[in-house]
Protein backbone atom coordinates (compact mmCIF):
# COMPACT_ATOMS: atom_id res chain seq x y z
CA UNK A 1 0.00 0.00 0.00
CA UNK A 2 1.41 3.83 -0.71
CA UNK A 3 1.80 5.99 1.81
CA UNK A 4 -0.62 8.57 0.82
CA UNK A 5 -3.62 5.47 0.51
CA UNK A 6 -2.31 4.19 3.98
CA UNK A 7 -2.65 7.83 5.43
CA UNK A 8 -6.09 8.46 3.90
CA UNK A 9 -7.47 5.00 4.99
CA UNK A 10 -6.27 6.08 9.16
CA UNK A 11 -7.72 9.85 8.40
CA UNK A 12 -11.05 7.41 7.41
CA UNK A 13 -11.22 5.38 10.35
CA UNK A 14 -10.40 8.56 13.12
CA UNK A 15 -13.30 10.29 11.40
CA UNK A 16 -15.61 6.76 12.04
CA UNK A 17 -14.14 6.48 15.28
CA UNK A 18 -14.52 9.80 16.51
CA UNK A 19 -18.29 10.06 14.86
CA UNK A 20 -18.86 7.08 16.99
CA UNK A 21 -18.01 8.30 20.43
CA UNK A 22 -19.78 11.19 19.77
CA UNK A 23 -23.13 9.85 18.90
CA UNK A 24 -23.03 7.30 21.53
CA UNK A 25 -21.99 9.75 24.04
CA UNK A 26 -24.61 11.86 23.27
CA UNK A 27 -27.26 9.12 23.27
CA UNK A 28 -26.28 8.40 26.57
CA UNK A 29 -26.24 12.01 28.03
CA UNK A 30 -28.16 14.31 25.79
CA UNK A 31 -31.82 15.99 26.90
CA UNK A 32 -34.70 15.41 24.85
CA UNK A 33 -37.15 17.78 23.53
CA UNK A 34 -40.73 18.79 24.94
CA UNK A 35 -42.17 16.05 22.74
CA UNK A 36 -40.27 12.83 24.19
CA UNK A 37 -43.44 11.36 26.46
CA UNK A 38 -46.34 12.43 23.07
CA UNK A 39 -43.74 10.27 20.95
CA UNK A 40 -43.44 7.45 22.86
CA UNK A 41 -47.04 7.39 24.10
CA UNK A 42 -48.20 6.01 20.80
CA UNK A 43 -46.59 2.59 21.76
CA UNK A 44 -49.51 0.36 23.51
CA UNK A 45 -48.46 -2.30 26.22
CA UNK A 46 -49.68 -5.30 27.72
CA UNK A 47 -49.50 -5.43 31.93
CA UNK A 48 -49.43 -8.80 32.85
CA UNK A 49 -53.44 -9.05 33.52
CA UNK A 50 -53.73 -8.34 29.98
CA UNK A 51 -54.92 -4.84 30.09
CA UNK A 52 -53.49 -2.49 27.35
CA UNK A 53 -51.42 0.38 28.71
CA UNK A 54 -50.07 3.59 27.52
CA UNK A 55 -47.14 5.54 28.82
CA UNK A 56 -50.06 8.34 28.72
CA UNK A 57 -51.50 7.03 31.98
CA UNK A 58 -48.10 8.25 33.86
CA UNK A 59 -48.05 11.60 32.29
CA UNK A 60 -46.78 14.29 35.17
CA UNK A 61 -44.82 11.62 36.57
CA UNK A 62 -40.85 11.41 36.76
CA UNK A 63 -40.50 7.96 35.30
CA UNK A 64 -37.73 5.75 34.82
CA UNK A 65 -38.18 3.38 31.93
CA UNK A 66 -36.24 0.40 31.47
CA UNK A 67 -36.09 -1.78 28.44
CA UNK A 68 -35.54 -5.62 30.00
CA UNK A 69 -35.30 -9.31 28.11
CA UNK A 70 -34.91 -12.61 29.90
CA UNK A 71 -32.02 -13.46 28.23
CA UNK A 72 -30.30 -10.09 29.17
CA UNK A 73 -27.53 -10.89 31.89
CA UNK A 74 -27.40 -7.78 32.92
CA UNK A 75 -30.87 -7.55 33.66
CA UNK A 76 -31.38 -9.87 36.36
CA UNK A 77 -29.71 -7.78 39.20
CA UNK A 78 -30.79 -4.26 37.53
CA UNK A 79 -34.31 -4.89 37.35
CA UNK A 80 -34.11 -5.95 41.39
CA UNK A 81 -32.51 -2.92 42.03
CA UNK A 82 -35.00 -0.88 39.70
CA UNK A 83 -37.16 -2.63 42.54
CA UNK A 84 -35.34 -1.39 45.42
CA UNK A 85 -35.11 1.98 43.39
CA UNK A 86 -38.72 2.63 43.52
CA UNK A 87 -39.30 1.68 47.29
CA UNK A 88 -36.82 4.29 47.84
CA UNK A 89 -38.07 7.20 45.85
CA UNK A 90 -42.08 6.99 46.22
CA UNK A 91 -42.40 10.02 44.14
CA UNK A 92 -41.15 8.47 40.59
CA UNK A 93 -42.67 5.55 38.65
CA UNK A 94 -40.63 2.53 38.02
CA UNK A 95 -41.69 1.45 34.62
CA UNK A 96 -39.96 -1.72 33.43
CA UNK A 97 -41.26 -2.84 29.72
CA UNK A 98 -40.14 -6.36 28.70
CA UNK A 99 -38.81 -6.78 24.85
CA UNK A 100 -41.11 -8.70 23.05
CA UNK A 101 -41.34 -11.61 25.17
CA UNK A 102 -44.20 -14.27 26.25
CA UNK A 103 -46.30 -13.33 29.88
CA UNK A 104 -45.03 -16.99 30.77
CA UNK A 105 -41.14 -15.95 30.13
CA UNK A 106 -41.25 -12.36 31.15
CA UNK A 107 -43.30 -13.08 34.77
CA UNK A 108 -41.59 -16.38 35.36
CA UNK A 109 -38.66 -14.55 35.42
CA UNK A 110 -39.44 -11.84 37.47
CA UNK A 111 -41.65 -14.10 40.18
CA UNK A 112 -38.00 -15.54 40.32
CA UNK A 113 -36.79 -12.19 41.46
CA UNK A 114 -39.55 -11.39 43.59
CA UNK A 115 -40.27 -8.50 42.06
CA UNK A 116 -43.47 -8.82 40.26
CA UNK A 117 -45.24 -6.71 42.83
CA UNK A 118 -42.55 -3.84 43.32
CA UNK A 119 -42.50 -2.04 39.78
CA UNK A 120 -45.12 -1.65 37.07
CA UNK A 121 -44.00 -4.21 34.39
CA UNK A 122 -45.56 -4.26 30.80
CA UNK A 123 -44.96 -6.37 27.97
CA UNK A 124 -43.95 -5.10 24.55
CA UNK A 125 -44.99 -7.43 21.84
CA UNK A 126 -43.99 -5.89 19.02
CA UNK A 127 -40.63 -4.12 20.81
CA UNK A 128 -41.55 -0.74 19.37
CA UNK A 129 -40.64 1.24 22.66
CA UNK A 130 -37.11 -0.20 22.11
CA UNK A 131 -37.37 0.91 18.66
CA UNK A 132 -38.51 4.01 19.45
CA UNK A 133 -35.65 5.15 21.80
CA UNK A 134 -33.15 4.21 19.36
CA UNK A 135 -32.02 1.18 21.25
CA UNK A 136 -29.14 -0.96 20.44
CA UNK A 137 -27.48 -2.19 23.68
CA UNK A 138 -29.18 -4.14 26.24
CA UNK A 139 -30.64 -3.10 28.93
CA UNK A 140 -31.43 0.60 28.06
CA UNK A 141 -33.15 3.44 30.75
CA UNK A 142 -34.32 6.53 30.42
CA UNK A 143 -34.85 8.97 32.79
CA UNK A 144 -38.16 11.13 31.68
CA UNK A 145 -39.09 14.29 33.88
CA UNK A 146 -42.60 15.27 34.90
CA UNK A 147 -43.19 17.52 31.85
CA UNK A 148 -42.06 14.46 29.45
CA UNK A 149 -38.35 15.11 28.55
CA UNK A 150 -36.45 12.76 28.54
CA UNK A 151 -33.69 14.06 30.70
CA UNK A 152 -31.14 11.08 30.58
CA UNK A 153 -30.50 8.22 28.39
CA UNK A 154 -28.49 5.70 29.64
CA UNK A 155 -27.28 2.75 27.41
CA UNK A 156 -26.35 -0.61 29.54
CA UNK A 157 -26.35 -1.15 32.85
CA UNK A 158 -26.86 0.80 35.99
CA UNK A 159 -26.29 0.23 39.35
CA UNK A 160 -28.54 0.60 42.33
CA UNK A 161 -26.05 4.32 42.99
CA UNK A 162 -26.04 5.31 39.40
CA UNK A 163 -29.64 4.74 39.59
CA UNK A 164 -29.93 6.94 42.57
CA UNK A 165 -27.50 9.44 41.10
CA UNK A 166 -29.85 9.95 37.89
CA UNK A 167 -32.86 10.00 39.66
CA UNK A 168 -31.37 13.06 42.40
CA UNK A 169 -30.07 14.64 39.12
CA UNK A 170 -32.34 14.02 36.25
CA UNK A 171 -36.01 13.78 38.10
CA UNK A 172 -35.20 16.12 41.14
Amino acid sequence: MRPVHGLLLAALLLVIIVGSVVVFEGSNNEAGSQNDLDRLSTTSFIDYEGNTVSLEAYRGKPLVINSWAAWCPFCRQELADFAALQKEFSDIVVIAIDRAEPLETAQGYTDTLGISEDLVLLLDPDDDFYKNIGGFSMPETIFVTGDGTIAFHKRGFLSLDEMRTAVIEHLQ
